[in-house]
């Protein structure tokens, strides 16, 4: 415990350090980015911060540091976005430097001092692991979007053809039917319309922030038929036999996928479960008869 203790101390001792080397000696330009991505929060507007956020902004200078210099904001942004996770990509950083940290403290508590390999593989499991969670986050959208992107079509396709324009169909369908992942995506591309854009910027940057083959012909469709002239009603009709053949094809893809997949719990556990019920009754036989016949 007192090696744990000088390395708890040292660790907290050197962010210390660096946060405030950072803080002091940053330039004013640096200083005051970083205030103001402390003091701006756009998408909760709270005024008051809980103790896990005020620990999360202790790292605030240094993580500003390393997220401009070693890692893609942007990139990084627009995954979060796209998980609907709220906070700063230095925050971000911060969770995965505390959970090494909590790891590496776990480790000394439960394993042996003289086996160095958990104690680098432990934290940085604990550092990896909100990259996992936030790629199933953006996994498990991008399925609730596949999974309602044909029934949203065929509503757009029914308004449309019902005397509505394509703006008022999606404003009705977001107002009306039930939310959802995709619902979310057009009552984000309709309100970049209310403020100005284009209808072609709107949904090409729904587009680039999806990143899914269905939505990308979607989105290309609706753009080539304003292009074009085409009617909006014909086009949605010929986007969702499309959308919906698409969607047959993928749940029949699923669907042969599925005995390879139960190979594995077959072979190691269903089985090893029948050998024994039935080669058990035989092999004690076996033994038996074997040792009465030697007696």
């Amino acid at each position: 415990m007192d090696i744990l203790a000088q390395i708890i101390i040292f660790a907290a001792i050197i962010v210390f350090v660096a946060n405030i080397l950072v803080s002091v000696f940053s330039s004013y330009e640096l200083k005051t980015a970083i205030q103001r991505r402390l003091k701006i929060d756009a998408y909760t507007n709270k005024t008051k911060k809980n103790m896990f956020e005020g620990l999360l902004d202790f790292f605030m200078p240094i993580n500003y540091v390393l997220v401009n210099r070693f890692i893609k904001r942007e990139k990084l942004e627009e995954k979060m976005f796209a998980a609907r996770i709220f906070i700063m990509p230095e925050h971000f950083l911060a969770i995965k430097e505390l959970l090494s940290f909590l790891f590496l403290f776990l480790t000394f508590l439960f394993v042996r001092s003289g086996d160095i390999l958990p104690l680098i593989a432990f934290p940085a499991v604990g550092f990896i692991a909100p990259d996992v969670w936030l790629n199933l986050k953006v996994g498990q959208r991008k399925n609730e979007i596949i999974r309602t992107l044909p029934d949203t079509v065929d509503l757009l396709s029914l308004c449309v053809d019902a005397g509505l324009d394509f703006i008022a169909a999606a404003r009705w369908i977001v107002d009306k039917s039930a939310p959802n992942a995709f619902t979310e995506e057009i009552s984000l591309v309709l309100h970049e319309i209310k403020v100005g854009k284009s209808r072609k910027d709107a949904l090409t940057a729904m587009a680039q922030r999806i990143h899914l083959p269905d939505v990308t012909a979607f989105c290309r469709t609706l753009i080539q038929a304003d292009r074009m002239g085409i009617p909006i009603a014909q086009a949605l009709s010929v986007l969702s036999d499309d959308v919906r053949e698409r969607f047959f094809r993928r749940a029949e893809r699923i669907a042969l996928q599925a005995p390879m997949k139960m190979l594995i719990p077959l072979i190691f556990f269903i089985l090893p479960v029948v050998a024994v019920i039935v080669g058990g009754p035989v092999l004690l036989q076996f033994v038996s008869g074997s040792f009465g016949g030697l007696k």
